[in-house]
């Protein structure tokens, strides 16, 4: 009896001790080949304590194999693409359920025909900063616009079709460009308030760096691009933390966000852009700073009914963040950036302060730490029987939709869910009342993702 009791515990070790294994090699995996949730708390940790070199080598040795796979798979994926062209076939239609709430949503994905981000490099490199794209909803069309300034368009309706069959919008941006002697860095935003067509242009030129703001009268022949807003803002060195994002305001204005630039002190300047949301009128051209202390704003909403404005930011490592200015209270409102914030730097140093309340800033409505990369925001309104509202944001470094449930006034989050796609990083995302879906661009492939979401 003793020996088989011993056997039996033996056995039992040994299987536990098999467990164990499995699931260290499959987070060793995940870590080493950057595919894992990069808001899982227990992989982050694992991930401080291995070095980044020795990571490549555990990877390039124990991991040659997957590794190669999974290499191989991707560029099978990117060939398609390629092969493509501007067709926009369909790849993927699955189901993706919810992390919190357990709920299911389909999402399609199609090819864009636009450059994919070189994974060789850092995603804020030089050459990855013109891999942007955004897209635009415009009646029963979608507008997308790549990084380095292509623009196509496609039905509405062929995304219940394998194919969206894009079509190419010839604009003057090339002509912009040679006649200016700019180096282009990329597009920071598209918008359409129902004329005309408004993107934010980052380049440099013999002053420097610097972000504008063109318009064009909306023409699926072609876009006629000219001057709207020039910021005269400029900077010595090559950044993301641009903001760049425009929507409308009142009839007869727009917004646009201004990130730092790195320019941290400049955020609480008056006389400067860098760190401000602006409003500008589409006839004058003047425009009126509406908040300050922002570092880099990568999502925009403005809600009329409310007269609030809702802005997302990425913060230093944590504290990414969602804010509200309620105009209303007729000031210039300040977020407290780069005095108040709830990340720190990547430095491992921390000269934040932690409340924004008690230094006479705005607490922000949500703050993510760690960080999500959050980008571009939707807001959907009085959704149930209490009139809560729904604020969609989407995120580079997470891969996710969040799903923000809010009270009527937007003073408080009452519930949270998370819609996860794994290695995806999202650029921008529209919703579209008609299909009631929202419209995604995934910016590895790249790709437009439709994800149903009632």
């Amino acid at each position: 009896m003793n020996k088989l009791n011993k056997m039996f515990k033996k056995k039992s070790l040994l299987v536990i001790l098999s467990i164990v294994i499995l699931i260290v090699f499959v987070s060793l995996w995940n870590i080493v080949s950057g595919g894992y949730d990069k808001q899982n708390k227990i992989i982050l940790v694992l991930k401080k304590i291995i070095p980044t070199s020795i990571s490549q080598k555990i990877r390039d040795t124990i991991f040659i194999i997957p590794e190669l796979k999974k290499r191989n798979s991707y560029l099978e994926l990117v060939l398609r693409k390629n092969q493509q062209n501007y067709k926009g076939e369909i790849y993927s239609n699955t189901t993706v359920i919810s992390k919190i709430n357990k709920h299911n949503y389909n999402l399609k994905e199609f090819f864009l025909p636009f450059p994919r981000l070189d994974l060789r490099l850092r995603w804020d490199s030089n050459e990855n900063s013109l891999r942007r794209n955004y897209l635009e909803i415009i009646e029963d069309k979608i507008l997308a616009i790549s990084g380095e300034g292509e623009t196509i368009y496609f039905n509405k309706s062929n995304i219940n079709n394998k194919i969206l069959n894009q079509k190419i919008i010839k604009n003057n941006l090339s002509n912009i460009i040679e006649s200016n002697k700019f180096t282009p860095m990329g597009i920071r935003g598209l918008f359409y308030d129902g004329k005309q067509i408004f993107i934010s242009f980052f380049y440099q030129s013999q002053k420097g760096y610097s972000m504008d703001v063109y318009a064009a009268d909306m023409n699926f022949e072609k876009l006629n691009f000219n001057l709207f807003f020039k910021s005269d803002e400029y900077w010595d060195n090559y950044t993301v933390r641009t903001g760049g994002r425009i929507t409308q305001f009142t009839d007869s204005k727009i917004l646009l966000t201004f990130g730092d630039c790195t320019k941290m002190r400049k955020a609480q300047d008056l006389n400067s852009l860098k760190g401000k949301i602006i409003s500008i009128d589409k006839l004058t051209k003047k425009f009126e700073v509406l908040s300050l202390g922002h570092r880099n704003q990568q999502g925009l909403v403005y809600d009329s009914e409310n007269n609030i404005i809702i802005n997302s930011e990425h913060g230093p490592n944590g504290g990414d963040e969602i804010n509200i200015n309620r105009l209303n209270e007729k000031m210039v409102k300040n977020f407290g950036w780069p005095i108040s914030s709830y990340g720190k730097n990547y430095d491992g140093t921390d000269p934040y302060k932690k409340s924004h309340k008690e230094f006479g800033y705005i607490e922000p409505l949500k703050n993510f730490s760690p960080s999500i990369g959050i980008s571009e925001i939707q807001l959907k309104k009085n959704i149930d029987s209490n009139n809560n509202n729904y604020i969609f944001a989407s995120s580079l470094r997470a891969g996710s939709i969040y799903k923000l449930k809010t009270n009527q006034s937007m003073t408080e989050v009452l519930d949270m869910d998370r819609i996860y796609f794994p290695e995806h990083r999202i650029r921008d995302m529209k919703y579209d009342e008609d299909t009631k879906s929202l419209f995604l661009i995934f910016e590895t492939i790249p790709s437009i993702g439709v994800l149903k979401i009632s």
